[in-house]
């Protein structure tokens, strides 16, 4: 068998999974963003849930192209963070937690109540426009620009913010406009995330967005580790995988799947990916040789 049967053969059975890896990685930087802010937010999946669903409509509604149902999808959950950021992001804590979660709630029992939104049975019939290069430049892109925003004066402050509070404030840095912001870039990440989401499986339902969506996307962030960009997209990566890879153990998946994260929970609270955790370790099997040098 060639290569390029096997690839085939290789990519009916997988792409879904692939696919869901990039998705699930957007989804859980749209997380990070709100954490590196300090903001424990559990509204993404709602916000997925309406990017989604706008994507979704326009493509099956009418003759717009891709990147405009992408546009839409990115733009409609940023601009509902806008409106309801405002009031919310005064709360913190497990407060703000329970707000975003309500929030989620009523996201979803809108939409099983909405005609045009197919009530109960969801949508059926989305186009398949996404292809794996849609996730990877999207999931690049999203990449580099937090990157580049961890780097600026905006990741400085929301790094102050999530340290002291208080003190970020009396330093004269805009608390409230800042939270606002996070919480907007990880509403238009987890919207776009929702958008390529409905593209390639066909059908989308109120289910799909629901707490345990919520909670999902932030073991996928808290699991890899959330003090940089690389420990989310891990986080995600595996996640994904586990399942697949826990499949023959049938019944018991779940349960594997909880003792797996209850372990680095307990075992490695930053995460699996923690730079300074690292550097620790490799600090310490330094030893000076005979001439004192490091080896």
């Amino acid at each position: 068998m060639g290569f390029m049967e096997w690839w085939d053969g290789f990519w009916a059975t997988y792409n879904t999974v692939v696919f869901s890896i990039g998705v699930n990685a957007m989804l859980a930087l749209s997380i990070y963003v709100t954490l590196s802010c300090g903001l424990l937010s559990l509204a993404n999946a709602a916000f997925m849930g309406i990017g989604a669903y706008s994507a979704a409509l326009i493509s099956m509604n009418t003759g717009l192209p891709f990147p405009v149902a992408l546009a839409v999808g990115g733009a409609l959950p940023a601009l509902v963070a806008l409106i309801i950021g405002i009031p919310t992001l005064r709360l913190s804590g497990v407060y703000l937690a329970m707000a975003t979660l309500g929030f989620g709630e009523v996201v979803r029992v809108v939409v099983l109540n909405m005609n045009i939104t197919g009530g109960p049975m969801g949508l059926n019939g989305i186009p398949a426009i996404t292809e794996w290069w849609h996730i990877v430049v999207l999931l690049g892109i999203t990449l580099y620009l937090l990157a580049r925003i961890r780097r600026s004066k905006i990741g400085r402050a929301f790094e102050a913010i999530k340290e002291d509070e208080i003190a970020a404030r009396l330093m004269g840095v805009n608390v409230a406009g800042y939270k606002l912001l996070a919480f907007v870039i990880g509403a238009t990440i987890a919207g776009v995330a929702g958008a390529l989401n409905a593209h390639y499986t066909f059908t989308i339902g109120p289910g799909n967005y629901a707490f345990e969506n919520a909670v999902e996307i932030l073991t996928m962030a808290v699991f890899g580790g959330t003090s940089n960009l690389i420990g989310p997209t891990i986080g995600a990566t595996l996640l994904t995988l586990l399942p697949e890879v826990l499949r023959h153990f049938k019944d018991f998946r779940l349960a594997a799947n909880g003792i797996i994260l209850v372990l680095v929970i307990l075992y490695l609270p930053k995460g699996i990916w923690d730079p300074r955790r690292m550097r620790g370790f490799f600090s310490k099997n330094k030893h000076p040789d005979s001439t004192g040098k490091v080896r």
